[in-house]
């Protein structure tokens, strides 16, 4: 499970958009997300790209262990990798992000 750190804002993304498609692959997951967020389908696709957006799907990770931990071991990356990822996307922010999806 080891990985190169979390460097640069596209390795964050492409971490993100990882979690993003773990999320979307189980319709459980991808409805409670939604549901917390009060994101829909079409505004899921549209922010897909967005860095502000990404780091509320990490954020939403983080804020479950049992969530964090599955997609930490499906994707073989150390769940310390998701919280580096979401650091660097939130560089510089002093709110959380999840908050403002």
């Amino acid at each position: 499970m080891r990985q190169k750190p979390v460097a640069n804002q596209d390795a964050a993304e492409a971490v993100a958009l990882q979690a993003l498609g773990f999320l979307a692959g189980d319709g459980d997951r991808l409805s409670r997300f939604l549901a917390l967020t009060g994101t829909g389908p079409t505004e899921l696709r549209a922010r897909a790209g967005d860095p502000v957006f990404l780091a509320g799907v990490l954020e939403h990770l983080l804020g479950d262990e049992t969530l964090l931990l599955v997609f930490a071991t499906e994707a073989a990356i150390p769940p310390a990798t998701v919280a580096a990822a979401h650091d660097v996307l939130t560089a510089g922010e002093d709110r959380r992000v999840y908050r403002s999806i």
